[in-house]
């Protein structure tokens, strides 16, 4: 006699991890563009360089849109020439204390020149600039230009206002101007879901 038995166990197991925490990012940078007039109008040299936007400007994006602090609608772009030996930017400068470069003032116009923004695009990113009016500087002296700043200060070698932004010249490095020289710059600002 034969006795045969069987016993047999299903088992099924799952599990979903769930992470509480919604992770989402946000990018933000900023790009000079500028172009070199000779004085009958022909292009000398263009640079385009990414900017450093230092902390007095970040705490500043921080305080206008999410506190609700005073705005400033106005801002303005400097040109910047270096030490001797090279340009240093660091995210703690300010208007007021900027050890690695120095406000060139070799231009005609008696303040700094207004950046005029357009209208913002509504994408990702989202990008304003002010490329439809690019702010202009009319050189009177031969001097090194080895970037530029934007700032909330209209004084020309001013130390005062909210320091937001700062560039150097990449490759090649600094470059000359002489007068009757016309310096165009353009700033474009871009934040993207990241």
């Amino acid at each position: 006699m034969f006795n045969e038995s069987a016993k047999s166990v299903d088992m099924i197991a799952s599990g979903v991890r769930v992470d509480p925490v919604l992770r989402s990012r946000a990018g933000a940078g900023g790009v000079f563009t500028f172009k070199c007039y000779d004085k009958d109008g022909n292009l000398k040299w263009e640079e385009a360089n990414h900017n450093l936007v230092v902390n007095v400007g970040l705490k500043d994006m921080n305080d206008k849109y999410f506190s609700g602090a005073t705005y400033t609608a106005t801002w303005y772009i400097g040109l910047i020439t270096g030490p001797a030996a090279s340009t240093t930017f660091a995210a703690g400068d300010t208007a007021s204390s900027h050890a690695g470069w120095t406000e060139n003032t070799s231009y005609c116009q008696a303040n700094r020149p207004q950046v005029t923004f357009g209208a913002a695009t509504t994408a990702d990113p989202s990008v304003i600039s002010n490329s439809g009016s690019p702010s202009t500087f009319s050189i009177n002296n031969t001097a090194t230009i080895a970037g530029a700043f934007l700032i909330s200060n209209n004084t020309k070698g001013g130390t005062t206002g909210i320091l937001f932004s700062e560039s150097d010249f990449q490759s090649p490095g600094d470059r000359s101007v002489v007068s009757g020289d016309t310096l165009t710059v353009t700033y474009q600002f871009s934040l993207d879901a990241a």
